[in-house]
């Protein structure tokens, strides 16, 4: 009895598990077959909204939506959205039908057409269903309103400025109509948004007075907008192009939106011109696109564009900027013989195989802004007008672009382009010296007092949290002041702006402190990278080291004149003729406007150049003859000249190991000989000594007495001398970057 009492009660616990259990998975079903409708009837609800459900268009259905316009956005349009419109020749009496009635509604009146979310089967030939009329002076359609015969004279004025060889430019600028400079026009707007054509697409020739808005529209076949003229804003974005799209020859009156518009085959906008905005942000053009020809007159918007294939783009006129941002060229990208005015934004670009910048016209604002810019040398080019092209990149700071400078000069040695591969090593050695002045100059925000910071313009609070902050860990960039939790929002844009401005001045650095010794070490790097910058374009234009080379020859040559000739003038004056005299002088004039010249065109600071060689040149040899003509002469050969020549020869030399002072030997005395005051020509020995001192080479070795000579004089020689070293190690080293092969014919010299 016990037994089957237990037995029962197990029985009744497995009974309640399992039916437990059943409750369990059930619930759990439930909620999951719950989810899955939530998830589900959304979707659903979704992509009926995407497709929707359409209806046939019959004529009957025609009629009614042509007599019952709706008013939508202050228009009056014929609503004919999500229909399916069959235009297929088997139709061929409703597609007839369906022109003859929309061109006589549309052309009567200023009616819209919305054909949004509608298909569209067979070919649609739009320019069907425009107002047809001649455009030649006085003779546009009486039936078009004032506002709207406005419009239609705005195209003389671009034919006119733009000299457009199209149909009905050349009827404008005629006198005559014929039927084939006729045009047709679109009074009201045009909606084709998420409309899908199956069929090709025409709208040659047409002139459209209000806007066309076709957004995210799909064109299975090929398109023809050849010589469409767009009066008002037209949008294309997210459209797709599945064929050859035809834009030739149009006119875009007001902004043109292609953002995120897929061209998956040929794209001609030849010819086109742009009288507003152009917007092509994230398009792609998967095979070739031809903008040749065309003038845009507002900002160009290629940002974030992908090329898949060749893009032209010759002959076009950017009247403002050209923005290639983050844009992608797969392919070559041709801009020969184009127009900027102003500065061409490929910053953050991608080159992967050729950009041709050949006979391209730059004004003097525009450039190459190529920060960031994603170029390879060794795969891809950059072409362009050999000693020009490298004048237009411009690249505001080295950080960053070091690998891009490196990229593009290796490019154009590459292309034996010495001079612009030279031009992008001068930028980037001016944006070196950029860096080094705000090291040196700047206050560094590791190791400025909080005082330093609040006269910088921190508040009190933000330059205790700097200083708190650099204890843990340096400052990197500037940027990481704008992560401090004292800023709030507010505080963080004006901020930054504030950081910004005090960067650009210099005034504020961020980086490891600088030691004594090492401010030291920067400081010498910084005038030694000033000099080279100044003298010589850091070993970049030679004309620009032969000008200063002819200031310093002319500049001592005069010198060396007037302590030899001019002497004293008592007690017996032993100065010299005026012949003498102007003839110096007149020369000396001459050498140095031709030295001026050749620096004030080969170099962009020519200012900052003559005060280098100013300070270079000036103070110790005009302390020297102040003090020379202090003191006196009061020595033996007080007759005689101080320089001596070698009497044996008399030939073109090169003295790389001549000395200024002939030795103390008497076959040397007697080999050199006294110069020869009475001779006319004895002042051109003056300006050969100079030149023997500055650049080893001369007509005669030329060189001071070793007898009765003042200190003065050899101090001065010697000084020129020395100066003669570091001149001829500057000359042959620009020589071997601005000649190709020369470094490797001294190398093997």
């Amino acid at each position: 009895m016990h037994n089957l009492f237990f037995q029962t009660r197990c029985t009744q616990k497995l009974n309640a598990e399992l039916h437990r259990r059943v409750s369990l998975q059930s619930s759990a079903l439930f909620v999951f077959l719950c989810v899955v409708s939530i998830l589900i009837f959304p979707l659903s609800t979704w992509a009926a909204q995407t497709q929707p459900e359409r209806i046939p268009l019959t004529l009957e259905l025609l009629q009614e939506r042509l007599h019952t316009p709706i008013l939508r956005e202050g228009n009056l349009t014929v609503d004919m959205q999500k229909m399916v419109i069959d235009l297929r020749p088997e139709n061929a009496s409703f597609r007839d039908a369906f022109y003859q009635l929309l061109r006589k509604e549309l052309g009567a009146k200023p009616l819209g057409l919305d054909l949004s979310y509608a298909l569209i089967l067979g070919d649609f030939v739009g320019s069907d269903l425009g107002l047809r009329t001649p455009l030649y002076a006085k003779a546009i359609a009486p039936i078009f309103t004032a506002t709207e015969q406005q419009e239609l004279e705005r195209l003389r004025f671009v034919c006119l400025e733009s000299l457009v060889n199209s149909k009905d430019c050349q009827s404008l600028l005629g006198t005559k109509s014929t039927r084939s400079s006729e045009i047709a026009v679109f009074r009201g707007v045009l909606k084709l948004v998420q409309t899908r054509f199956n069929g090709e697409i025409k709208f040659s020739n047409i002139f459209f007075l209000q806007s066309v808005d076709a957004q995210g529209a799909t064109f299975l076949q090929s398109t023809n907008w050849a010589e469409t003229r767009f009066g008002r804003p037209v949008s294309f974005s997210s459209g797709k192009f599945k064929q050859p799209s035809n834009f030739q020859g149009s006119i875009f009156f007001e902004k043109a939106n292609f953002k995120q518009t897929q061209f998956q085959e040929f794209a001609d906008f030849q010819g086109s011109i742009f009288e507003n905005t152009a917007n092509f942000n994230q398009a792609t053009f998967k095979e070739l696109a031809k903008f040749n020809s065309v003038q845009w007159r507002e900002n160009a918007d290629f940002s974030d564009v992908r090329f898949a294939n060749q893009v032209q783009f010759t002959k076009a006129n950017f009247n403002q900027f050209l923005l290639l941002t983050d844009a992608t060229f797969e392919q070559a990208a041709i801009f020969r013989e184009v127009e900027f005015n102003q500065s061409v934004n490929l910053q953050g670009a991608s080159i992967l195989n050729q950009a041709d910048f050949s006979d391209a016209r730059f004004s003097p604002e525009a450039c190459l802004s190529v920060p960031g810019l994603t170029f390879n040398s060794n795969q891809a080019k950059i072409l362009g007008n050999p000693g020009e092209i490298g004048k237009m990149f411009c690249i505001p700071t080295l950080q960053g672009n070091q690998n891009i400078l490196r990229n593009l000069g290796q490019n154009f040695r590459q292309q034996q382009q010495v001079t612009d591969a030279n031009e992008l090593e001068y930028t980037k050695q001016e944006l070196r010296l950029v860096e080094m002045s705000r090291r040196l100059t700047a206050t560094n925000i590791n190791s400025a007092s909080v005082a330093s910071l609040i006269k910088l313009g921190f508040s009190a609070t933000q330059a205790a949290a700097i200083a708190q902050r650099r204890l843990i860990k340096s400052f990197r960039n500037s940027s990481e002041l704008l992560t401090l939790a004292d800023i709030d929002l507010e505080k963080y844009t004006q901020l930054s702006v504030d950081v910004q401005r005090l960067v650009a001045r210099h005034r504020l650095s961020v980086g490891e402190p600088l030691s004594i010794g090492g401010w030291l070490l920067q400081a010498w790097s910084w005038l030694g990278l000033s000099v080279l910058l100044l003298l010589s374009g850091y070993g970049t234009n030679f004309w620009l080291v032969f000008g200063v080379g002819g200031v310093a020859i002319a500049y001592f040559g005069l010198l060396f004149w007037l302590v030899d000739r001019y002497r004293r003038l008592h007690p017996i004056p032993i100065i010299p003729t005026a012949y003498e005299t102007i003839s110096i002088l007149v020369s000396f004039s001459v050498l140095e406007f031709l030295s001026f010249l050749a620096i004030f065109r080969n170099t962009q600071q020519p200012w900052l150049t003559l005060g280098c060689l100013f300070i270079i040149l000036v103070p110790v040899p005009l302390a020297l003859l102040i003090r020379l003509y202090q003191q006196g002469r009061y020595h033996d050969l007080m007759d005689v000249s101080y320089f001596t020549e070698d009497g044996t020869f008399r030939q073109l030399r090169l003295l790389i190991g001549r000395l200024p002072v002939i030795p103390r030997n008497q076959t040397f005395r007697e080999r050199y000989m006294p110069l020869q005051s009475d001779r006319r020509w004895n002042w051109l020995n003056y300006y050969d000594f100079s030149l023997n001192n500055l650049v080893k080479l001369g007509f005669n070795d030329i060189r001071l007495r070793d007898e009765h000579l003042p200190g003065i004089i050899s101090a001065l020689a010697w000084y020129q001398w020395s100066l003669g070293v570091i001149y001829i190690t500057l000359v042959l080293w620009t020589l071997s970057r601005t000649i190709p092969g020369l470094n490797l014919l001294i190398y093997l010299k």
